[in-house]
């Protein structure tokens, strides 16, 4: 029998990093399956199910290609489809996730503008339109942006780029990575035009590791016709070719798409607007905490903030990842670090996927705790303040339900 190398400490462990998230016990039983035969028909029906069900996710009537990989697989599988050796690109670093795709599109050969920022705010739609106006030969092939920066807990307004970009009638695809907004935070792949979406399995969507997506325009396939970048493994047309008849042309991840289906399952029987209310009302729930506690957000910007992470500042000298050691170690509690520059600066704070009122309490709670016994500067509070907060909406959201009863049995007695 294998040993641990630490007692047993007694309860569930908080895992409240912004990903991988908590995987939901129907979706655990749903992968708990024997593999099946990946040509035979019981297959052919699975796959159809998830290839049209994660379009509604994406909120999109085209085709959404699913790679057995994380998400760093599906951000080079939009480049490869689409782009040449020595294109032009533009790209923001809104973040440490912005700026590994920055990384990776400088290998692959391409040539990024790269529009830098403080790591605080999200995309300036200006800042995007401008540099397309001034780009008169239309060099720049492509305009890459981060949906919700994971580093910083910023969201970007997807409709404000694309409207700038209209504006300026410049050719650019647009491509967004939604690794940790798909399925908590509101999202229009066609409403926005966006030309190729990048999603992940294991934030939103409640999975584990192990799935990645491109949602792809027409625009973006018929750039994929003249691309020139290599590309085997993350080949759209191949893809494409097998899902028609509902197959894959190499061995999928079978039971992380029984998880999938899952998945999409209960989404829908939440319903996606209640998902994403559910999602904003703890991001502010987060935030009064924060606020309580007389600490920082990274995010500078309130219309900025994203509902699926809380990301906060530290005070100067103190380190955030002793913070984080303290709550591991005395509460099972896991948060997010701060990642390259904002190593030791900041904890990140995960209120995304399959969280709930109580769920959250519980980590601002092991927050609080863990400040007090780490000796970091704070007010008390942010736990009470978060409370009330959840409270008031509880009895909103009640009496919504008592009106809506109400006016259902009067028009019944009708």
């Amino acid at each position: 029998m294998t040993k641990s190398n630490s007692p047993h400490a007694g309860g569930r462990h908080f895992l409240h990093i912004p990903g991988p998230t908590p995987v939901p016990d129907r979706i655990l039983r749903a992968i708990d399956q024997q593999v099946i035969d990946h040509r035979g028909p019981a297959f052919q029906e699975l796959a159809k199910d998830v290839l049209s069900g994660i379009k509604t996710i994406f909120k999109t009537t085209q085709p959404v290609i699913i790679y057995p990989a994380s998400g760093t697989g599906a951000w080079e599988a939009a480049l490869v489809n689409t782009l040449s050796p020595g294109d032009e690109i533009l790209m923001v670093e809104t973040g440490q996730f912005a700026s590994l795709w920055h990384k990776m599109a400088t290998k692959l050969g391409l040539v990024p503008q790269l529009v830098e920022t403080d790591w605080r705010s999200g995309v300036d739609a200006g800042v995007i339109e401008a540099k397309l106006l001034a780009d008169a030969a239309h060099s720049i092939k492509a305009v890459c942006v981060v949906h919700s920066e994971t580093s910083t807990g910023v969201l970007s307004s997807i409709a404000a780029v694309r409207q700038a970009m209209n504006r300026t009638k410049h050719p650019a695809l647009l491509m967004v990575d939604t690794i940790s907004s798909l399925g908590s935070t509101d999202y229009r792949h066609d409403e926005w035009g966006v030309d190729v979406t990048i999603g992940g399995s294991q934030k939103g969507l409640m999975l584990p590791p192990g799935l990645s997506f491109n949602a792809i325009s027409a625009k973006a396939m018929q750039a994929s016709k003249t691309a020139t970048l290599p590309r085997a493994f993350w080949s759209w047309d191949e893809m494409l070719a097998s899902n028609e008849t509902g197959f894959f042309p190499y061995t999928p991840a079978t039971n992380l798409l029984y998880g999938l289906r899952e998945a999409i399952a209960m989404l829908h029987e939440e319903g996606l607007d209640n998902v994403f209310a559910r999602h904003i009302r703890h991001g502010e729930a987060a935030r009064r905490a924060v606020a309580s506690w007389g600490l920082t957000l990274q995010c500078n910007n309130p219309a900025e903030y994203s509902p699926v992470l809380t990301t906060v500042q530290v005070p100067s000298g103190h380190d955030a990842d002793h913070l984080r050691a303290v709550i591991l170690k005395n509460f099972n509690l896991s948060l997010g670090m701060g990642l390259a520059r904002l190593k030791g600066k900041v904890f990140r704070i995960g209120h995304l996927g399959d969280c709930n009122d109580l769920s959250l309490m519980a980590a601002l709670t092991g927050v609080e705790m863990g400040l007090a016994l780490a000796g970091i500067p704070h007010q008390k509070g942010g736990v009470d303040a978060a409370m009330a907060y959840l409270v008031e909406c509880a009895a909103e959201r009640s009496e919504k339900i008592s009106v809506s009863s109400v006016a259902t049995s009067v028009r019944v007695a009708a």
